[in-house]
């Protein structure tokens, strides 16, 4: 639900991928990633068709996993942001395989004519904004000294990728790499490398209708999965919903104020901005703030371990009156 394109990346490409093993193997050798053809018979439709389908079906089944896993940014930023981004990472990527089998030639002298085929660069690409964008929650411990979190099977997964083949840790360090050029703020990729308006509407009125999921209408409660993994998931999926609902609640609270209604900003500045000399001119009035409340160090606790400090921690949870879910969303927005 909500989120046609990566439904499509996983059907389409694990169909084919699947086809080309069992039934068409003589077609594989168009889908290679034959580096030596490109380079040295300028053949570019290689990067096309080496860089989309995959020929390991171990690579297209972990691949699939991870792009069912990372829809989560699809639904966050919508389906044309969510393109443009595999878009500009895929280029990227393409660009790093070719230094990098460069660089590995002239300092380990290894000459590397094919690479692992697959969409593969824009999968690892998507593992910056999850490790910076995604908070971490604790699950459980192993031996009381391992945490299993909510991004642990994520993780494992991407190193099952990882150890699949001989090279495929170039595709993971252009994906990598080409992630954070995307990212940079600095390097304004992401205003470059962007699917345009009009593009994304001759996709979204063509094949959008093919790949859209209705919403569920008989979903079951949060907590009555069949599993414990189930339930766990249920619960972040809901928790991301309501800090997307969130976000617009509180981009129309800023355009009308309505009675009754909590205006963050207003009674606590960014919690970001607290070096800030002018911090004293903008803070309340002791007569309108109410006593402090009691917070619990459970709820600090799971506040700092996806990444935030103890005083923001403290100071949301005072503010949400210990409400774990609308203090982690009142963080995230700040």
């Amino acid at each position: 639900d909500k989120a046609p394109l990566s439904k499509s990346l996983l059907l389409v490409p694990s169909a084919i991928s699947i086809l080309l093993t069992l039934l068409f193997q003589h077609y594989q050798k168009f889908f290679a990633y034959n580096l030596q053809a490109v380079k040295e018979d300028f053949q570019i439709w290689r990067l096309v068709c080496g860089r989309t389908i995959c020929l390991d079906l171990k690579d297209t089944f972990c691949s699939s996993l991870l792009i069912y896993n990372f829809r989560i940014f699809e639904r966050r930023y919508g389906s044309r942001k969510f393109s443009s981004f595999l878009l500009g990472a895929w280029m990227l990527s393409a660009l790093f395989d070719l230094l990098l089998v460069e660089i590995t030639q002239y300092i380990f002298g290894i000459t590397i004519n094919s690479l692992p085929s697959g969409f593969l660069g824009p999968v690892f690409a998507l593992f910056v904004p999850f490790y910076s964008s995604i908070p971490r929650v604790q699950v459980t411990q192993v031996l009381g000294h391992f945490s299993i979190t909510n991004k642990s099977l994520v993780y494992i997964l991407g190193l099952q990728l990882l150890t699949s083949g001989s090279y495929i840790w170039i595709l993971a360090l252009s994906g990598l790499i080409s992630g954070i050029c995307y990212n940079s703020s600095i390097l304004k990729v992401h205003r470059i490398l962007c699917v345009p308006r009009w593009v994304a509407k001759i996709f979204s009125w063509t094949l959008e209708p093919i790949f859209s999921s209705a919403e569920p209408t008989n979903e079951v409660r949060v907590g009555m999965g069949a599993t414990v993994d189930i339930q766990r998931q249920q619960r972040m999926e809901l928790l991301d919903r309501q800090i997307m609902m969130s976000q617009v609640a509180q981009m129309r609270r800023q355009r009308q104020q309505q009675g009754g209604m909590i205006n963050w900003n207003r009674l606590f500045p960014p919690l970001r901005h607290r070096h800030n000399a002018n911090y004293q001119d903008h803070h309340p009035s002791e007569q309108g703030i109410p006593p402090p409340t009691e917070v619990s160090e459970e709820q600090v606790a799971r506040l700092m371990e996806m990444g935030f400090s103890r005083g923001d921690a403290l100071e949301a949870l005072r503010a949400s009156n210990n409400d774990l879910n609308v203090a982690t969303n009142f963080l995230l927005q700040h």
